[in-house]
């Protein structure tokens, strides 16, 4: 006979310090009994760009986690870490030496380190570094990548970079666009996103462009091959943009940094605040951060 489990869950906004802005994420604080198909239902009854599911660890860090689309498993992602991090904070899961010493997760892209420290309005402020080394991968097409994501060719920037593949533990094809409106106009577009896949390029695209104003870039990033039809915020993929925008500096050193706009287009506007360190040619690392809000807490009723 089956029987019925009770899980805790809180939903937080990640990457904002209003309600109902930022990205949203399900954390599960803790996970133990349930099978990864179990998380994946889960995931998709929140039906959240990710949500979380908190395990003992396995590797002496803080905990081991697990991240999950409303359609597959992912090894990292950005906005899952801060806000989790920000929700075992929150209801006193971890012990106070986190403030100083911060803590790390397991997850599949290996050990990802958080930090924090509260602003100047008493909110916790989280930050992550990039569990992998920033890596390029492969150059798409400008004619493909215009049709995947509604535009025209023109409308892509390609004197400072190609649209390429770049990751720091999750891939995302990066492209600069020449303008706020076409950054607006864009629209994701499933058979050309396929087109992309089918050239073995990663069909995650995360739009960009280059800003004077109280932001230093504004993105979009599409996923709707991955459930995600539009990210509010993907920490995970402008980690991998920080990573490039340093590679292609052209000081061979320095510390680089970005505020970032994104989300702003279906009503969720969220700010990450982005850092690359490069030394000789070459980037070392690449933190992301924010700060976020609880929303809600419940229970869940899982057979087993």
């Amino acid at each position: 006979m089956s029987s019925i489990r009770r899980y805790s869950y809180y939903t937080c906004d990640v990457f904002t310090d209003k309600q109902f802005c930022g990205n949203q994420l399900a954390v599960v604080p803790d996970a133990r009994g349930l099978t990864a198909e179990q998380m994946q239902r889960i995931a998709r009854e929140f039906n959240f760009s990710e949500s979380t599911f908190v395990l003992p660890p396995e590797k002496g860090r803080t905990r081991k986690v697990r991240i999950f689309t409303p359609k597959t498993e992912v090894p990292f992602a950005g906005h899952p870490n801060i806000g989790t991090a920000f929700v075992l904070a929150a209801i006193g899961e971890l012990d106070d030496s986190y403030k100083s010493a911060g803590i790390v997760f397991e997850e599949k892209a290996g050990l990802v380190s958080l930090t924090f420290r509260t602003s100047a309005d008493g909110r916790l402020w989280c930050e992550l570094k990039a569990p992998e080394k920033f890596s390029l991968g492969a150059v798409a097409p400008v004619e493909t990548v215009a049709e995947a994501v509604s535009l025209s060719p023109d409308d892509i920037v390609v004197s400072n970079h190609p649209p390429q593949t770049a990751s720091v533990g999750l891939p995302f094809l990066l492209v600069e666009l020449r303008s706020i409106s076409a950054l607006k106009r864009a629209k994701a577009d499933i058979e050309g996103l396929k087109k992309l896949a089918g050239m073995g390029i990663t069909p995650d695209v995360h739009l960009y462009i280059r800003c004077d104003d109280d932001f230093d870039l504004r993105a979009r990033m599409f996923a709707p091959l991955d459930g995600v039809p539009e990210d509010p915020a993907t920490g995970s993929a402008n980690c991998a943009l920080a990573g490039l925008l340093a590679h292609c500096n052209s000081n061979h050193s320095g510390l680089f940094s970005w505020r970032i706009e994104q989300g702003v287009e279906i009503g969720r506007p969220s700010i990450l605040e982005a850092r690359a360190k490069k030394v000789s040619g070459e980037v070392l690392s690449v933190h992301i951060g924010g700060s976020c809000v609880m929303v809600s807490e419940g229970t869940l009723s899982v057979e087993l």
